[in-house]
């Protein structure tokens, strides 16, 4: 049996609210056709694929073939962490642009013959639940292919006596700094380092190396870096706070090493804020905040206070 329903005299249920009919084409007329939203512009993949050959170039120049294959396997795949999640959300991102970085004579010295790479988001995120997926995809696949090519390298490196001088006269060298999981591998893979000696970094050592340093880098609370796109999904009411401590602590590192100079200058500048999902209120699963706190936990065991020092000359 249903329910009786009651109607006035304009034929409406009485719980409806009455609108005349010209006001009903008024609003029809202002609202529009509906349209299609429009179609995503197609990548341009020669100039992806122009860019990863001149970015593996420039990384071969650096450190030879082992080196380069190690390095942009880290890239590639920290990249398409990214890009998967995107699609798997529905968000709109271009493929990876990978960045050369060469010696520029006179200029500048790579040591590491890339600035990275980076996709472009080309919509904004649904909600707080797709920021953390996709800030984290790309961190978490990069870092554990750090950690194996690290280890592959490191298998593969030496401890040797440190001729004096080093270097020799008209020479430069770099000095790769320490993060606590880079001690905790060379330890367990090389044993202790006797005094007067060092390790000799094989090229592919040299390669997780940078993996484990962008990986940091990626995972700073800063701006729209991926540690930016997690901390505002883990907790946007803290962010600003949090930033501004971040930006801090870069500032202070400048004076222990030269290399932070730039990361704290594009703190202060495009750091300081990050653009709110169009949900921006449903809260985060738990199982998405342990996966918020595990990245925090590799940015702790990546990160280098004094990344990067050259001597000689």
């Amino acid at each position: 049996m249903q329910a009786p329903s009651f109607r006035n005299r304009n034929g409406q249920p009485e719980d409806a609210e009455w609108v005349p009919a010209d006001a009903e084409q008024g609003i029809r007329e202002e609202r529009g056709p509906t349209r299609e939203p429009p179609e995503a512009p197609r990548p341009r993949w020669w100039l992806h694929i122009a860019l990863f050959v001149l970015t593996a170039a420039s990384c071969y120049m650096v450190a030879g073939v082992a080196y380069a294959v190690g390095i942009m396997a880290i890239l590639l795949v920290h990249e398409t962490g990214h890009y998967l999640m995107s699609m798997r959300w529905g968000v709109r991102a271009s493929p990876p642009y990978f960045i050369p970085f060469p010696d520029i004579p006179m200029v500048a010295q790579s040591p590491i013959g890339t600035l990275g790479a980076v996709i472009v988001m080309k919509s904004r995120m649904p909600n707080r639940h797709a920021l953390l997926d996709i800030g984290a995809a790309g961190p978490i696949a990069g870092f554990v292919v750090s950690v194996v090519v690290l280890v592959m390298g490191l298998s593969l490196s030496t401890i040797q006596a440190v001729p004096d001088p080093w270097p020799p006269p008209g020479y430069m060298a770099y000095i790769f700094g320490d993060s606590l999981l880079f001690i905790g591998l060379r330890w367990l893979i090389l044993g202790p380092v006797p005094p007067g000696s060092d390790v000799f970094l094989h090229p592919l050592a040299r390669a997780g190396w940078v993996g484990l340093f962008v990986t940091a880098l990626n995972l700073l609370p800063i701006g729209q870096l991926d540690g930016g796109h997690i901390l505002y999904a883990l907790n946007r009411r803290r962010y600003r706070l949090v930033v501004m401590a971040t930006t801090a602590l870069l500032v202070a590192l400048v004076f222990v090493s030269a290399v932070w100079t730039l990361f704290a200058l594009l703190a202060l500048i495009f750091g300081q804020k990050h653009p709110a999902p169009l949900d921006d209120f449903t809260p985060l699963d738990a199982t998405r905040r342990k996966v918020g706190y595990v990245c925090l936990a590799i940015l702790i065991l990546c990160f280098m206070p004094n990344p990067l020092d050259i001597v000689g000359f």
